[in-house]
C-alpha cells in the first residue's frame, strides 16, 4: 500500500484541511473551533452546564477546557459561578452575547460541512458519516483495550 493512500495520513490530511477552513470561518468573529463548540453545547443545554461536563464533552484535560472557558470569559461570552455548595464545582453560562452569536457559528459549520460534501450525492455523504463513525467507534474501542 502506498503511503499517500494509506487511510491514517488521508484522515489526518482531511482533518487538518477542515479545521484551517473551519479556523478561517470563524476567526472573522474571534473565535476557535474549540470555543464554538463550547457555546453551541451550552445553546444546546438551555445555555448552562458543569465545566466538568464541558471537559467531557469536549475530551480535553481540565486545564485544557479552563483555558478555553477563561477566554470565552474574557469576550464576554460565558459567566462562571460556582455550583451549588460545593466550591470545586463550577456552573458555566452563555451571556447575552454568547446567545446572540449563535447563529452565525451555526451558519459557519453548516458552510464547513458543505464545503467538505461538495460534488457527493445526499447518499454517499451518509455512506461517507456511516464508515466514519464505524472508524472512530473501532478506534475508541481499541483504546479502551489499552
Amino acid at each position: 500500500m502506498h503511503q499517500i493512500n494509506a487511510l491514517g495520513p488521508m484522515l489526518g490530511h482531511a482533518a487538518h484541511l477542515a479545521r484551517a477552513r473551519l479556523d478561517a470561518r470563524l476567526n472573522q468573529y474571534d473565535v476557535t473551533p474549540a470555543q464554538t463548540h463550547v457555546l453551541l453545547y451550552l445553546a444546546r443545554h438551555e445555555g448552562q452546564a458543569s465545566q466538568c461536563e464541558l471537559t467531557e464533552f469536549l475530551k480535553v484535560k481540565p486545564s485544557t477546557a479552563n483555558g478555553i472557558l477563561d477566554r470565552l470569559e474574557k469576550k464576554g461570552m460565558v459567566e462562571r459561578s460556582v455550583s451549588g455548595s460545593d466550591a470545586r464545582r463550577r456552573s458555566i453560562a452563555l451571556t447575552q452575547k454568547g446567545q446572540e452569536q449563535q447563529s452565525l457559528f451555526r451558519r459557519s459549520f453548516q458552510e464547513s460541512e458543505e464545503l467538505m460534501v461538495r460534488g457527493f450525492a445526499p447518499e454517499e455523504a451518509q455512506t461517507l458519516r456511516a464508515l466514519l463513525g464505524r472508524v472512530i467507534q473501532n478506534l475508541e474501542e481499541d483504546q479502551k483495550l489499552c
